[in-house]
């Protein structure tokens, strides 16, 4: 791929203002220091989309898009970096050297741009054929015995795949899409693997078919419904993997459900892309599903882009009950808390809502209960407690369940809940969990590349939201970078316990000039994509915070201090309760449990900045600028 001196990046900012350039491309209102808009990226009523001048940069609080000028022009038209700047240096008058462009990642561009090309227009033609096709009277037929209209096909573009491919071949070829490039799309396979000559068989025939699409609204599949039933076919047909769907990264519908699951702080995971849109044609909006696969832990990592809380809403069957297990599994290990909607037998929330209403979901979605409260009730009414062999045996997989968590205080908290249900000790649970902890973990089944060799989406790399204020603060003050880059051995001792700290001393090491929006920004565009994604997403909330960068820094970095102090200390007690510990770890254990109490009563507070810890800990007063960053994380 071509590459761009920094230097020549740096002018290219230096030289836009991002406000006249957004303002070219959708309207902007002044609002207080900073300008406003409805965000280009996804649908919305009320702006939430903001422009911040003195740092020249815009993020927006209902999808989470941010960046500078370059990133967006680039997600604005769908460019890639290069091209973003060249067009920018265009408009800036302003000439730009480059190195010789790479002709693989050229051409895994154009593929790409091919692929959603095909989706794009295969999508309304699909529509097409079922709003208008007389072949399509048992498509409509169906959508309306479901309670789907016109308005419900048209909102979520469904369509029909006719019966005789030869209609949608033909259809194609008028497109001048190539035979290559629709079985690279997964629309259609060829007859016999690897024998290009054997011709073209259409995947989806007489079906339903339902665009999955990405995070940003691109239609990257397909899911078809079976119309007529045919043993020899499953009742639900998705797009095989591809260039641009790779199913375990994708929610069904979360383009639609981002800004809702932020309001709700909660997303509600349903079993089915049916479920999911009865949710939201119903004003449950914060509904998204799987595609064709169960929740995996890159799922978890999506979402946990959004938010902390998982409601899982499966069938009462005993299929449902297992993904829904399955789905706790995967979900927790990423810091989600699970909760579990109770249908009544026979019912989802398609059936149910129509039955019943959006209120009586609704009810339903507010008794949700507690992952542990769900599993372990639901045991004890089936019988599984009545010897004691069987409670040993749900002891011991409560257990190794609990393992998964990795916050302590909430991992205390769900043991009292199962010590509760199973009539045991603490301290009998406690030993349980250490020996499941000893065990050798479950192996998952990530793919860390696609298929065809290409990178997955980045996921944002993680960030603490102390060390995210250290970061925003590193970037927006030369005071405080100058004294953070002297606390080499606080912020080493941090490493171990707080997520982002290579991240920060990326940034101290740098040291970007602060005074200078354009030199922040290309420091900013230098960094990964998990990295960008990570800064524009836990430091949006300071956005037009004031703050006094050395005094902020003194005190973060004492809030850092106390919050590792804290983790070390429930660390060393939650090993003192291990069982089987040597006389010589224990006396270890016990100096320096004695030592981190000391440290504790030294500094005068258990303070706790991040959500992971119970807000019970805090005991000094906060810093009034602590104080405007939660207000804005609220708002």
């Amino acid at each position: 791929m071509a590459q761009i001196p920094k230097d020549s990046v740096e002018k290219v900012l230096e030289a836009t203002d991002i406000v006249d350039l957004i303002g070219s491309y959708i309207q902007v209102k002044k609002a207080g220091s900073s300008f406003r808009a409805n965000c280009p990226f996804h649908n919305e009523k009320t702006p939430s989309f903001y422009i911040t001048p003195s740092t020249q940069r815009f993020h927006c609080f209902g999808c989470g898009a941010g960046g500078d000028a370059i990133s967006f022009v680039r997600d604005h038209e769908n460019l890639p970096f290069v091209d973003a700047v060249r067009k920018l240096a265009s408009r800036a008058g302003i000439h730009i050297v480059e190195e010789e462009s790479d002709p693989n990642a050229d051409q895994s561009r154009r593929t790409r741009g091919r692929l959603l090309d095909i989706h794009r227009e295969a999508t309304a033609f699909f529509h097409e054929q079922l709003m208008k096709n007389p072949a399509a009277a048992h498509a409509r037929d169906y959508m309306k015995s479901r309670g789907f209209g016109s308005e419900m096909a048209a909102s979520w573009s469904v369509g029909w795949m006719p019966d005789h491919p030869k209609a949608f071949l033909d259809w194609a070829r008028s497109r001048k899409f190539t035979g290559r490039e629709l079985v690279d799309s997964g629309i259609v396979k060829l007859k016999e693997d690897n024998q290009p000559r054997s011709g073209l068989f259409v995947r989806f025939q007489d079906r339903l078919m339902f665009p999955i699409r990405n995070e940003i609204g691109d239609v990257i599949a397909f899911s078809g419904r079976q119309l007529r039933e045919n043993k020899n076919s499953g009742k639900y047909i998705n797009s095989p993997e591809t260039a641009i769907f790779k199913k375990s990264r994708v929610f069904f519908g979360l383009d639609r459900a981002k800004k809702p699951i932020l309001k709700e702080k909660a997303a509600l995971l349903c079993e089915g892309q049916i479920d999911a849109i009865c949710c939201h044609e119903l004003g449950i909006e914060h509904a998204i599903a799987t595609c064709g696969t169960a929740c995996t832990r890159e799922h978890a990592r999506l979402l946990k882009r959004y938010t902390n809380s998982v409601l899982v809403c499966y069938d009462a069957d005993k299929a449902g009950l297992a993904a829904t297990e399955k789905a706790y599994r995967e979900l927790v290990p990423e810091g989600l808390s699970v909760r579990v909607v109770e249908m009544p037998a026979g019912d989802d929330p398609d059936t149910y809502l129509k039955a019943h209403g959006e209120e009586a979901f609704r009810q339903l979605l507010s008794n949700a209960k507690e992952f542990f409260h769900f599993k372990l009730e639901r045991a004890k009414a089936t019988g599984l407690f009545d010897s004691p062999t069987e409670r040993a045996a749900a002891l011991n997989e409560c257990a190794e369940m609990l393992s998964l968590i990795t916050d302590f205080a909430v991992q205390d908290n769900q043991l009292n809940i199962v010590a509760v249900h199973l009539q045991t000790s603490t301290s009998s649970l406690r030993e349980a969990i250490a020996k499941a902890k000893a065990q050798p973990k479950r192996v998952y089944a990530e793919k860390t590349a696609g298929d065809d060799g290409t990178a997955p989406p980045a996921e944002p790399t993680r960030l603490n939201r102390i060390v995210a204020v250290l970061c925003h603060l590193a970037l927006s003050s030369g005071p405080a970078q100058r004294f953070l880059a002297e606390q080499f051995e606080t912020l080493h001792e941090a490493n171990r316990w707080l997520a982002g700290i290579p991240l920060l001393e990326t940034i101290l090491g740098a040291a970007p000039d602060p005074t200078s929006n354009a030199a922040v920004n290309t420091f900013i565009s230098s960094l990964s994509e998990s990295d960008r994604l990570a800064l524009a997403h836990e430091t949006s909330s300071l956005v037009g915070v004031s703050l006094d960068g050395m005094q902020a820094a003194e005190q973060a970095l004492a809030l850092l201090s106390g919050t590792v102090l804290q983790r070390r200390d429930a660390a060393v007690k939650a090993e003192l309760r291990q069982a089987g510990l040597s006389a010589e770890r224990m006396v270890e254990l016990l100096h320096e449990a004695k030592e981190i109490s000391g440290l504790l009563r030294g500094i005068g507070q258990r303070s706790e900045f991040d959500d992971e810890l119970p807000a019970s800990t805090f005991k000094e007063k906060l810093p009034p600028w602590k104080k405007r960053f939660d207000q804005a994380k609220k708002s």
